[in-house]
Order: structure tokens, then sequence, then C-alpha cells
């Protein structure tokens, strides 16, 4: 049923084959339980004739399988891939493309919105899938029988899958949306917040100012830091909460740290010091603006439900679920963008989901009739000027 390659001449014999496909179904397995990275475990690829699981734990050139996932000719089809682009980018340094997600594809064709791959299988192919190895270690070797069909199972039906949906999409004029949803994914997966903007993402931010909120800026900036260069998930470094509490407290000392709240000895332990040293170098010329938020906003309530009216009805118009067209954190997203001074998604260099792509085309002037303003994009720079 599927071959098992594990040196680098099966890998690049494969891939060569492949590259002549118009479309292959693709999938991995990674393990992320205390990294900040995912690590790559397995990579499931099916072709329409062969289905291979390659080993990039035993496999020491991949430069084959680069080659074939952004090859523009053969369609890459994916399910939620979210977090498999994550892994490529990681573990290749690429963004595969072009790319079919079969769940978005699902959703905009109305089968149902954000199903899982097992649920997909079920409705179009009426087969039960084994989700029992989903939480196996795939970095573990020997993979297991069972392992590896499992694995197999995740590209045998998904490429079965694609004949009946692209059609679907190809029947209502959306198959652009497809490639452009994940094209845009995958720019979003490659832009990262300026590290001393990270603490703008620490839950409960917005209660602190002047220099708890400095301290805090210079915290989760090191904790990035350290969990990039350590390769350790965020919260392995310091917990959040903690990053809030030593921010509050400001200790001056091991004695002082101790009695932070939630600190445990270990932490202490490795990273003490250096919390001190962060925590003593924080000046006045160091103090960032509040962070705001979007309740602080007089009309926030009022436009946003105005928002979700606006995207209900393009969404029955368009026939496809409210929730994939804008979602609440979306419109929140655009807000944010619209109204803050210093914008997570303008700082990282991207525009809102709702006036990118298919839906800034299908919402740009409901949204300016909203909002009262005229949005413009900057031809120059690709950055959005509000008016």
């Amino acid at each position: 049923m599927y071959e098992y390659l594990d040196n680098n001449a099966q890998v690049a014999e494969f891939c060569q084959q492949a590259l002549h496909k118009k479309a292959i179904a693709v999938d991995t397995e990674f393990v992320r339980t205390r990294t900040l990275y995912p690590q790559l475990g397995l990579i499931q690829i099916y072709d329409g004739e062969r289905l291979v699981l390659i080993d990039p734990v035993a496999v020491t050139d991949l430069s084959p399988l680069v080659t074939l996932l952004i090859a523009p000719d053969v369609v890459k089809i994916l399910h939620s891939c979210s977090e498999d682009l994550e892994t490529f980018q990681t573990a290749l340094n690429i963004m595969p493309e072009p790319v079919f997600d079969t769940q978005f594809a699902a959703s905009i064709v109305n089968i149902g919105p954000m199903l899982g791959y097992a649920k997909l299988v079920e409705i179009m192919l009426d087969i039960q899938v084994d989700k029992g190895e989903s939480r196996t270690d795939w970095l573990a070797r020997p993979l297991s029988p069972q392992q590896l069909e499992y694995a197999a199972n995740d590209v045998l039906y998904l490429y079965q899958l694609y004949p009946q949906l692209k059609q679907q999409v190809e029947d209502k004029q959306r198959l652009d949306w497809v490639f452009e949803e994940i094209r845009l994914l995958a720019i979003k997966k490659q832009r990262s917040l300026p590290v001393s903007l990270t603490y703008l993402n620490i839950k409960n931010s917005w209660q602190l100012s002047g220099k708890p909120l400095a301290a805090l800026q210079k915290l989760a900036a090191w904790r990035l830091e350290q969990a990039r260069k350590r390769n350790l998930a965020l919260n392995f470094v310091v917990k959040e909460p903690n990053l809030l509490n030593l921010a509050k407290r400001q200790p001056s000392n091991k004695s002082e740290l101790h009695a932070v709240v939630g600190l445990s000895p270990q932490e202490i332990r490795r990273n003490g010091e250096q919390i001190l040293a962060l925590l003593n170098d924080v000046t006045e010329s160091d103090y960032p603006p509040r962070v705001e938020r979007l309740v602080d906003f007089a009309a926030y309530k009022g436009i946003a439900q105005s928002l979700r009216e606006m995207c209900q009805q393009v969404a029955e118009n368009q026939q496809i679920p409210v929730e994939v067209l804008g979602s609440k954190k979306q419109i929140n997203q655009l807000l944010q963008w619209l109204w803050f001074k210093l914008d997570e998604t303008r700082e990282k260099g991207l525009l809102p989901d709702l006036l990118s792509g298919w839906r800034g085309e299908l919402l740009l002037s409901g949204i300016e009739r909203v909002v009262g303003a005229k949005i413009a994009l900057s031809k120059d720079e690709g950055c959005p000027e509000a008016g």
C-alpha cells in the first residue's frame, strides 16, 4: 500500500516522477511538545499511483522534495494546512505552492465550515478514518506498522477528496479563492512581529503603564529571544503570567524574586540573574505607550455589530458561512488596524484579512460604508492607508 523511503536515492527518484503529476496529496507528522518550532517526523505524499512515507530523520538530502513542493505546475493538496506550512518553513525553509486546502474548499462550497479531516472523509467518501495514532511520538524509531498505516491513510483519502471538491469549487468559480487563501496564509506565516513589540501579545498587558510596562516589554523580548535560541516553547522559558507578575512587582534582588507569585525555584535558578539585570536596566526613556483595547473605544460595539451584519449579508449572498468570510476575530483585527496607534498587523507589514484578497474584493465597499472612511492601498509600498 505504501513505500517507506529512508535514503536519498529513493526520495530523489520518487520526487522526479511526481514532478510530472498534476496534483499530489501531502501531509506531515511532527512533534511539538516543549519546542518553539515543530520537529518534522514524517512526510506523506500520494501522487495517485505511489504512496510514500519519507523519513526526514534518516534522509540527509531533501532538496528533491523542496523542488517538488514549490513546483508551480504541481498542485499540493493539504487539509487544514496551517501547521504543515509552519513545519515546512522550519524544516525546509520553504512554503509549498500552489496549495489546495480541502478544509477551506469544503467551507466555501457549503459542505461545512472548518471540518476536520476525518469528518470530511466521512461526509464525502463514507469512510471512517482511525485517528488513534494522532498523539504518537513521530520522532521515535522504528515507527510501528499501525503508525505508518495511520499516516498513509491521511494522504490516501486526501487525494480521493480532491477531484470532487475541485469540481464543486470550479462550478462556483472560486478556485482562485482557494489558492489565494493559502498564499496569503503563507505570507502571514513568514512575517513576525518585531521582538521589541512581543509584549503586545501578553495577556493583560493593558493593565500596565510606565515603568512596569517597560519592564514587561524587556522581559517579553528576552523570553522570545531565549525561546528561539534554545528552541523551547515560550512558557517553558518563563510562564506568561509570571512575566506580568515580575513587571508589576519589580523585584531588585534574589530574595524579592523568590517572593513573586508563580515563579518556580527552577526558573529563578536558571534565569534569575538575567531577569534582575533586565528589570534594573529600565529607564524612563524606555516607557512605551499604553496597550490599547477595542473596548475602550466608544464606537467599538456599534461598529463591530454593523460589520458583523454586513459580513452576514455578504455571506448569505455568496452562500458561504459567515465565519469563513468574516469572523469576530477578523473584525477585531480590522478595527485594531484602523484605530490603534500601535497595531500588530500593520507592524508586520500586512493588511487585515477583511481587506485582503477575495475577502477584500467582497467587503471593501461595505467596510468603508460602515466605518465612514475611505480606505486606500499604497501602490508604492503595498501598505494600507486609511483616510
